[in-house]
């Protein structure tokens, strides 16, 4: 057995203390070894960095401590039971390190256990302590063993990769339930807010059965929570294996008396999709390179796009099979994601298996050339299950969802890691299709996809146009698109470059990421008025553009260029044939 005692020590200077008790120690020296990364999350964040203070004691004398590297160490050989006692700054909000302060509480088990070499099978208890005099309450989907009313005590887990896969949260927060296909689910909703919990319970319990009934009511929980940080602005999450860490703005939520389909909340319920189908995708259907790792060091596959894409593909689409939204909305949520991609020029140079196998150098760690240089394989790896999806449903009798249903049957039931290209070998297999050379073209190359045929298949109408400004990001519209391009994005509500496109007019004439604009054409420029200024440009026209670098006043000579076709709508065809509209009906629904 292996103990975990975690004490919420000094909210005010965000520190948690962290006990890890061993009853058999290593005869020849404990090692004990911390985390580098979170699954779920490809980039080695080396959480041993928050370690404050780290000592060890057996039989109350102090033992010694041996550095072997940046997340590893050894304690002398003592007597057993050996304790390893640390300190950990939590200040980070995000959902994939821990946080401590006088509101609340957050961890993930990866920022704070250590792991004892050689135990990592071994049951664990994790004791959750009161912080003082605070009126805090716990929430996690681990076992509970014996807790109090407030659920501080003592949890267990059947070992290490359990432990760390339930994060906690402490504190006063709101709760949500409903059941979902007979099973208990609660929001834990952290954060000032107002909500409508039974437009959102009812929501979401359709969300979640919907998924469900997909992968045949398995696999059995005793209950789901999503963790949900409430802030001003944000947007996130991370899945587990029986909840979710979320992050969201209060405006994403349903107020009381709240009608229709705000963006905003869509938004929110695409997120909790999403991160609800890891349950099965990532969590249970998961890479062999993921599960071989023990979180040290990166863990490569080229199959990112399965693991991420597939669920990008998915989230929106059961949004649809809920019943949450109707098929036009739903085309309009594609549209957005084939925008994304139109708007990402790295889509011409990085296939989506190099961005998937890269995603530990460049998708985590953006700069102002991440756009030229790469594409995300969540937003084109959802269009290439897309196409996947429509390809099969064209060609073969089965479609993606018996592909996902076998790779649950193979490897999420049973607990086998998926090989490398597993999705690809199950979708052939079913189908008796050669998909090699469709799947060579979509992820292996830098092709472009071939969305607008295969959408046409389908009673999908399917055209490129200008956007009509800066937030028109895809999906019908009633304007028509005028002005010019400059061929840079702004960052924010303010006048600093975001980024500039490759080969666009800017890139041509030195502006760069982080530069400041200060004026067009001799006239101050301001956030709101910058894009009444491309509108009144015209293609071809010459105009001089001020600008900070660093302290320094610049100033160069552009000309201006048409707005790119780099926005698309989806509508339903009005005249579709007979067989388009059957396949349309079998995709979208009735």
């Amino acid at each position: 057995m292996i103990r975990y005692t975690v004490t919420p020590a000094d909210p005010r200077a965000h520190l948690f203390a962290v006990a890890c008790t061993v009853e058999r120690p290593d005869p020849q020296g404990q090692v004990f070894r911390l985390p580098s990364w979170i699954r779920g999350s490809y980039l080695v964040r080396d959480f041993a960095k928050h370690v404050v203070t780290v000592t060890a004691r057996a039989g109350g004398a102090p033992v010694a401590i041996e550095r072997l590297d940046k997340r590893s160490l050894r304690c002398a050989a003592a007597a057993a039971p050996l304790t390893l006692e640390c300190t950990v700054y939590a200040y980070d909000e995000s959902v994939r390190k821990a946080f401590l302060d006088e509101r609340r509480g957050f961890f993930n088990g990866s920022s704070l256990f250590y792991a004892p070499a050689g135990h990592e099978k071994d049951a664990v208890e994790v004791e959750i302590r009161r912080p003082g005099a605070l009126r805090w309450r716990v929430a996690t989907a681990m076992t509970p063993a014996a807790v109090d009313a407030d659920g501080f005590g003592t949890y267990r887990a059947a070992g290490y990769e359990e432990a760390i896969d339930h994060p906690f949260e402490l504190g006063e927060f709101q709760t949500v339930d409903f059941s979902a296909d007979g099973i208990p689910h609660q929001f834990v909703l952290a954060g000032r807010c107002t909500v409508d919990g039974a437009r959102l319970a009812a929501d979401v319990a359709r969300i979640c059965s919907a998924q469900r009934v997909l992968f045949g009511h398995e696999p059995g929980l005793d209950r789901y929570l999503f963790l949900t940080r409430v802030v001003g602005a944000g947007y996130g999450g991370l899945e587990h294996r029986s909840s979710t860490a979320l992050t969201c703005a209060r405006g994403d939520l349903p107020r009381p008396g709240m009608t229709g389909m705000p963006r905003e909340y869509r938004g929110f319920l695409g997120l909790v999709s999403h991160e609800y189908f890891h349950l099965w995708n990532v969590k249970r259907i998961t890479a062999a390179a993921f599960a071989r790792s023990d979180l040290g060091a990166e863990a490569y596959t080229g199959d990112l796009w399965h693991y991420e894409g597939v669920t990008s593909y998915y989230d929106d689409l059961m949004l649809l099979r809920a019943g949450v939204i109707d098929a036009p909305a739903y085309l309009d949520l594609l549209a957005e994601t084939a925008t994304r991609l139109a708007r990402s020029p790295g889509r011409k140079l990085h296939s989506l298996a190099d961005a998937s196998f890269e995603a530990w150098l460049k998708y985590y760690q953006p700069d102002e050339n991440t756009p030229n240089a790469t594409v995300s394989y969540y937003i084109k790896g959802a269009l290439a299950a897309l196409c996947l999806d429509l390809h099969l449903r064209l060609r073969s009798s089965i479609t993606l969802d018996e592909v996902m249903q076998e790779l649950w049957r193979r490897h999420g039931r049973n607990g086998q890691p998926v090989p490398e290209r597993g999705l690809e070998t199950v979708a052939a297999e079913l189908s008796g299709l050669d998909l090699s050379r469709e799947l060579d073209a979509w992820l292996r190359s830098t092709e472009e996809l071939p969305l607008a045929a295969l959408l046409e298949e389908f009673g999908v109408a399917a055209e490129p146009r200008a956007a009509i400004g800066d937030a028109d990001t895809g999906g019908r519209v009633a304007a028509k698109a005028g002005g010019a391009s400059l061929g840079l994005k702004l960052r924010g509500a303010d006048l600093a470059v975001a980024h500039v496109v490759a080969g666009g007019p800017a890139q041509r004439a030195g502006i760069s990421g982080g530069d400041l604009l200060v004026a067009l054409d001799g006239l101050r420029l301001s956030p709101g008025a910058w894009p009444l200024k491309l509108l009144a440009l015209a293609a071809g026209q010459r105009c001089t553009l001020h600008y900070f670098r660093g302290d320094e006043l610049l100033s160069a000579e552009l000309t201006a260029e048409a707005p790119p076709l780099d926005t698309w709508t989806l509508t339903l065809a009005a005249t579709p044939t007979p067989e388009r509209l059957a396949r349309r009906k079998a995709w979208l629904g009735a």
